[in-house]
């Protein structure tokens, strides 16, 4: 393998992926080894993302996922990746939160989000008769930093848990919105180009140039999402990487389902557009053996000046999956 000199930490971003043929309760098994596998190659954090009526993710229960992948592991900072803040009330992150930090002291992440993370559907039986929406993003997040903050005098609405943990809240986004408001807010900052590229070096601009320090940063931090798929040769990792090429298809057409297994030579059995499309949603994926993760992950951390990677690594079989991060970690 090629000596480098990557001293970037890297973390993992997970969806409890339900694979085809498998259970819903084989994907959380999963997650726990794969968590626990993370951990023991030196990953930093481990987050678990929120998103519904989804039939290929299960990690819906965002917040129950991490207590328990928490409880399976020792170190690891575990977190979300993220709340899709509109569709809860902030009293209710910040209790469910502060029980997580109570429960795994030092531990525990705080990733936030804007989008509903589901179909709009959806997004009315989650919000019920709620009248929120993604415009208030800036107040419910001051509002949920009150509630996890000591209590003031005469605050009427105290967390219980929640007050007074602090945990530490990142903002997410995949456009300018969320950059411009970490910055201002000194929080950091995580970039969802794992599945949308495009916005990516602007919005890191926009994060660096606005940043105001603040009690939990006296400098930008910047983390962002990367689909890695390694294997010990080019054509392999490409062989494994059709599972995910085959789902964002599915996506692109409306519809997310299982993870399913790798085909041979699936991308040239594709329309030309489809391929770009696919291509597209992966502009800043890294794919390949040891040797082309290694250089693909400098050229992404050159470019981005990233503090910290978040991997996204869906492979079919799940000892795959662990020797794709095994590689990812070494390099």
């Amino acid at each position: 393998m090629a000596s480098t000199s990557l001293k970037t930490p890297l973390s993992m971003l997970d969806l409890a992926t339900v694979r085809e043929g498998k259970s819903v309760a084989d994907a959380l098994q999963t997650s726990v080894k794969t968590a626990q596998h993370a951990e023991s190659l030196g990953f930093n954090r481990y987050w678990l993302a929120e998103h519904h009526n989804m039939g290929g993710i299960a990690s819906s229960a965002t917040a129950v996922l991490i207590g328990h992948i928490a409880g399976k592991t020792n170190t690891m900072r575990i977190g979300s990746g993220g709340i899709m803040l509109p569709n809860h009330a902030p009293l209710v992150v910040a209790e469910a939160f502060g029980t997580l930090a109570e429960l795994y002291p030092g531990r525990i992440d705080l990733g936030l989000g804007r989008a509903p993370g589901t179909d709009q559907a959806t997004m009315r039986a989650l919000r019920r008769n709620r009248l929120n929406s993604a415009e208030d993003f800036p107040n419910e997040v001051s509002e949920l930093q009150r509630l996890l903050a000591a209590p003031s005098a005469g605050q009427v609405i105290t967390a219980t848990p929640g007050a007074g943990t602090n945990v530490p809240i990142w903002l997410l986004g995949s456009s300018l919105f969320s950059a411009q408001l970490a910055g201002e807010r000194g929080l950091p900052y995580s970039f969802a180009s794992h599945f949308a590229p495009r916005m990516l070096l602007e919005a890191l601009q926009v994060y660096r140039r606005s940043f105001k320090p603040s009690a939990a940063l006296d400098k930008p931090y910047v983390m962002i999402g990367a689909p890695v798929i390694a294997a010990d040769t080019d054509d392999e990792a490409e062989y494994l990487a059709s599972s995910i090429y085959q789902r964002i298809l599915g996506l692109l057409k409306g519809d997310l389902g299982k993870l399913p297994a790798p085909v041979d030579n699936y991308l040239n059995s594709l329309h030309p557009q489809e391929r770009h499309a696919i291509k597209d949603f992966l502009a800043a994926a890294v794919i390949g053996s040891p040797e082309t993760v290694a250089s693909g992950l400098q050229e992404l951390i050159a470019l981005t000046q990233a503090d910290e990677l978040m991997l996204v690594c869906d492979v079919y079989e799940p000892e795959l999956r662990f020797k794709s991060m095994s590689i990812a970690a070494q390099v």
